[in-house]
C-alpha cells in the first residue's frame, strides 16, 4: 500500500539554494558531457527512485512540464511526491511530457515514442532521467562531440542492452531529439543529443 504521507517528506531542505545547487550541477554535466556529477542535498525520494533522480526532479519538473513515469514509478509514491514538491503533473501521453523518469532494469524499446522537439523548436523535447545500477565499473564507451576536449570515457553498469543503437538513431535526427541524463545513487551524468556515443574494446 501506498503510504500518502510519503508524498508530504523526503524533499529539499532548503529548497532555493538546494535546487539552485544541483541546477548548476546539471548544467555543468550537459556542458561538459560524460563527467559525473554529484547531488549534494540530502533528499529521501520514494523507492525506487535514486536520490539523484529524485534531485533532478525537484529541481526540474514544474507545474508546467508535464511528467512521465513508468508503470513502476507510477504505481509507486513517486507522482504525489513530485506532485507535491514540484506541482508537476503527470502527462497524459508520452509525447506530452517534459520529463521522463525511467527506473533501473525498466525496458526501453525507443526512444522515439517521447517528444523529439521540431526543427523549429528543439528544445520542445524530453529529457530522460535513466537509472543505471553504477556509472563506473561497466563497459566502456567513448563520448566525443561539443563541450569534449578529445574524448570522454564512460562506463556504466545497467544501460539497456540496445542503447547505442537507440542513441544513434538519435543523434541522426539532430537538432530534434531526446537528452538523456544517467543517475546512480547520489550522482549523474549528462548525455546531450549532440554527444557521439561509439564502444571500446574492453
Amino acid at each position: 500500500m501506498i503510504s500518502s504521507s510519503e508524498a508530504l517528506v523526503g524533499g529539499f531542505k532548503e529548497p532555493v539554494f538546494n535546487s539552485q545547487s544541483v541546477f548548476k550541477a546539471a548544467m555543468d554535466g550537459m556542458a561538459r558531457p560524460g563527467t559525473i556529477q554529484s547531488v549534494d542535498p540530502a533528499i529521501s525520494p520514494p523507492a525506487p527512485l535514486d536520490v539523484a533522480a529524485g534531485a533532478l526532479g525537484l529541481t526540474l519538473c514544474d507545474q508546467d512540464t508535464p511528467v512521465w513515469l513508468t508503470s513502476t514509478l507510477a504505481k509507486s509514491s513517486v507522482p504525489a511526491w513530485l506532485g507535491f514538491h514540484t506541482g508537476a503533473a503527470l502527462a497524459a501521453d508520452k509525447l506530452e511530457a517534459r520529463f521522463v523518469f525511467i527506473e533501473a532494469g525498466a525496458m526501453v524499446s525507443s526512444l522515439n515514442q517521447f517528444s523529439l522537439g521540431t526543427q523549429e523548436y528543439p528544445d520542445r523535447s524530453a529529457t530522460l532521467i535513466l537509472e543505471v545500477a553504477e556509472l563506473e565499473g561497466g563497459k566502456q564507451l567513448a563520448l566525443t562531440g561539443p563541450g569534449i576536449k578529445s574524448i570522454q570515457m564512460i562506463s556504466p553498469i545497467g544501460l539497456p542492452e540496445t542503447f547505442l543503437r537507440l542513441w544513434t538513431d538519435n543523434r541522426a535526427i539532430f537538432p530534434r531529439g531526446v537528452d538523456i541524463i544517467l543517475t546512480a545513487g547520489s550522482r549523474f551524468v549528462c548525455l546531450p543529443r549532440t554527444t557521439k556515443i561509439t564502444a571500446t574494446e574492453m
